[in-house]
């Protein structure tokens, strides 16, 4: 136990979680002169120029990983990177710029349901007791009047958790495809492949490729800080974290989200969608807490067809 306090890298979960929520810094002020495609755009393109070494290899890696895997990949670099990504941005330009972000924090209890289906892990009865009021808690934080739902309203909130729902598939299909693949190589295709998925959305919307050139420094801080270095950081911090205070050190996402939100950037929140948000993050800790004391399932490795522990 003493070995593994002093091997803990919960403080890099927390951290990396932290730079998440500053995203709206850049992400608000950007949305407000930029259509959220063309944001997106610049966004893989700064962070695919970075993993620029990395992508012939992960390339080759990936023409001998299977069709399943590749399937997988493309589904996460399309959609749980490119279409995920404009959802969000998107959510910044009709709501305001804290409830995209805590409503993030429903990605577990959609990433369950889609073990269930994809990986077929099995559902616990005890699933229900969380999911419904981490559901209910969503709902009264994404409306400042919960009994009065307007079509504005609605579609803000509707974007961030479509986002949601993608990230959550693509946690989910990165446990698959990560049993073929190292963490670099799949860090490089998410964004390879995200990035022409990225201008075919901007292209068909009709949205502008051209930037100022005021926006570049907006554009590589947000690509790099909440961006590469957060999910490198993430990445590196959980492989020696145990998945309780992980989830534990994750809170600082919504905390630092609130905190930037109503003490830079202006934004006010109603009571209800305080104790919304409260209800939130208190019943998905707790499915986390109690998933992380059950022994979890395998995922199918699709060369051998047998389970490889999770």
């Amino acid at each position: 136990m003493g070995e593994a306090r002093r091997g803990d890298r919960m403080w890099a979960v927390a951290l990396a979680a932290g730079l998440w929520g500053t995203s709206a810094l850049m992400r608000e002020p950007l949305a407000r002169d930029l259509p959220a495609p063309t944001i997106v755009v610049f966004e893989h393109l700064v962070i695919v120029a970075c993993l620029s070494p990395w992508i012939w290899p992960a390339l080759k890696a990936l023409a001998s990983a299977g069709v399943r895997v590749q399937v997988a990949m493309v589904v996460i670099g399309g959609g749980s990177s490119a279409l995920a990504t404009t959802l969000f941005t998107a959510a910044f330009t009709v709501g305001d710029p804290v409830t995209p972000q805590v409503l993030q924090k429903l990605q577990p209890v959609f990433a369950i349901v889609l073990a269930l289906v994809l990986l077929g892990e099995r559902l616990t009865p005890r699933f229900a007791w969380y999911a419904l009021p981490a559901l209910a808690g969503a709902w009264a934080l994404a409306f400042p009047d919960p009994f009065a739902v307007s079509v504005h309203d609605a579609q803000a909130a509707g974007l961030a958790v479509g986002a949601a729902l993608l990230w959550a598939a693509g946690t989910v299909l990165g446990r698959l495809v990560g049993i073929r693949l190292s963490f670099m190589h799949v860090t490089a295709l998410r964004f390879t492949i995200a990035l022409p998925v990225a201008l075919v959305l901007a292209v068909s919307s009709g949205a502008p490729l051209a930037i100022g050139a005021g926006h570049v420094p907006l554009l590589v801080a947000l690509a790099l800080v909440p961006g590469l270095l957060a999910l490198a950081l993430y990445y590196w911090g959980l492989g020696r974290t145990a998945a309780s205070r992980a989830t534990l050190a994750e809170l600082s996402f919504p905390l630092v989200s609130a905190l930037v939100g109503v003490t830079v950037m202006g934004a006010g929140l109603t009571w209800s969608q305080w104790a919304g948000a409260a209800v939130v993050l208190a019943a998905v800790t707790a499915m986390a807490l109690s998933r992380s004391r059950t022994r979890p399932g395998g995922v199918v490795d699709p060369a051998r067809e047998e389970p490889v522990p999770a």
